[in-house]
């Protein structure tokens, strides 16, 4: 029997949107009957229905606030009309407004993609925290991206059964560049001339950008001809541009992120929190050398060999060891080396592999209680 899933996000763009479209596309070829709700802006539509995926309209703000209610009341009428076997929950808002909307009436999977309460603070921290404590009533998995995620969520008193699957990247399209391909590749983009970082990401706070250009002043003036490139786009982006310093430029949302990351002499991922950092995975793909913060994922997608893992808004501890790496081309070339050796684990198809497993697992379970 063909089994029919509803993958939810509101997210339109970047990390979580890859995630869908990637899942999305790959269950349709292995046969399942699959749709996608999400709001009509943003890339994630338009390329879904490219690739023959069908796409259902399901407006939502990303923040909780006064259409909360509004959201859930389309969002049920969606899962009665689409009427799918289980229903996939992606990021924060689709768990906030899925698990209300369908209050385990169907096999649910949440999938946080960071947890909610780490984008705010105060009461609305603690309320965030009850919610996700309340609401695992009403799924049947939560889905971690990580351990550190896992291990978050536990230390949080977040209960029900919780396993974890890593994000997939497309290992064939991610891949390293050699000498000459990187050169021809830098010239086709307009790279800047000089050691170049490249850091892929939503130009927001959770990214953490500000304390890259915070730290590029310190790594100027210890590598001159160091360019730093922000590939992406977001609410931030003036403010960034009014800060940044010499050697710091914007080029805003890109469709080959790939190759950006494949010419790059560095790759930096400044976050405040993940759960696992897509565009960092493509970067361990690409077998770039890479400067993250220590934020759930890094040390997994890293280990000990590929690249520096420094504390969270520490733009000191950040310029030190970017500087390091871009002095030391042997250590750039070993750690480039042991990322992409790394990288297979998290192969797209291994991974779909996997949710395919707990997709079948839970609507098992959900036969025999029946």
């Amino acid at each position: 029997m063909t089994r029919s899933i509803l993958h939810v996000a509101q997210p339109v763009e970047a990390g979580v949107a890859v995630m869908v479209l990637a899942l999305a596309a790959h269950q349709r070829d292995r046969g399942f009957d699959v749709a996608i709700a999400c709001p009509a802006s943003g890339w994630l539509p338009e390329r879904a229905a490219a690739a023959g995926l069908r796409v259902l309209p399901w407006e939502a703000t990303r923040a909780p606030g006064p259409s909360v209610l509004r959201e859930v009341r389309a969002l049920a009428r969606v899962v009665r009309d689409v009427a799918p076997d289980l229903v996939h929950l992606h990021s924060s808002k689709a768990g906030l407004a899925g698990r209300l909307a369908v209050r385990g009436r169907r096999a649910t999977i949440f999938m946080p993609q960071a947890w909610s309460f780490h984008a705010v603070r105060g009461n609305a921290r603690r309320l965030a925290l009850q919610w996700e404590r309340i609401a695992t009533r009403w799924h049947d998995r939560t889905v971690a991206v990580s351990e550190a995620e896992r291990a978050v969520g536990v230390a949080a008193g977040i209960g029900g059964p919780m396993v974890v699957i890593p994000n997939g990247i497309d290992t064939h399209r991610f891949v390293p560049l050699d000498a000459a391909a990187r050169t021809a590749t830098r010239a086709a983009l307009g790279m800047p001339d000089g050691l170049v970082a490249v850091c892929v990401g939503r130009l927001c706070e959770q990214k953490g950008q500000d304390v890259a250009v915070q730290a590029w002043r310190a790594v100027r003036e210890a590598v001159p001809t160091a360019e730093l490139v922000f590939v992406g786009e977001g609410p931030d982006r003036a403010a960034l541009e009014a800060a940044a310093a010499p050697g710091v430029t914007l080029v805003g949302a890109r469709s080959d992120v790939e190759r950006w990351l494949g010419a790059a002499d560095l790759v930096v991922a400044p976050s405040r929190w993940e759960g696992f950092s897509i565009a960092l995975l493509e970067a361990v793909s690409c077998g770039a050398s890479i400067v993250a913060t220590d934020v759930a994922g890094a040390r997994e997608a890293l280990r000990d060999d590929g690249g520096a893992v420094v504390p969270v808004d520490d733009a000191d501890a950040f310029a030190a060891a970017v500087v390091e790496r871009l002095q030391d081309p042997a250590r750039r070339a070993r750690e480039s080396a042991a990322n992409r050796a790394a990288s297979a684990e998290y192969d797209l198809g291994v991974v779909c592999a996997a949710f395919e497993q707990l997709y079948t697992d839970v609507l098992a379970e959900r036969a025999a209680r029946s």
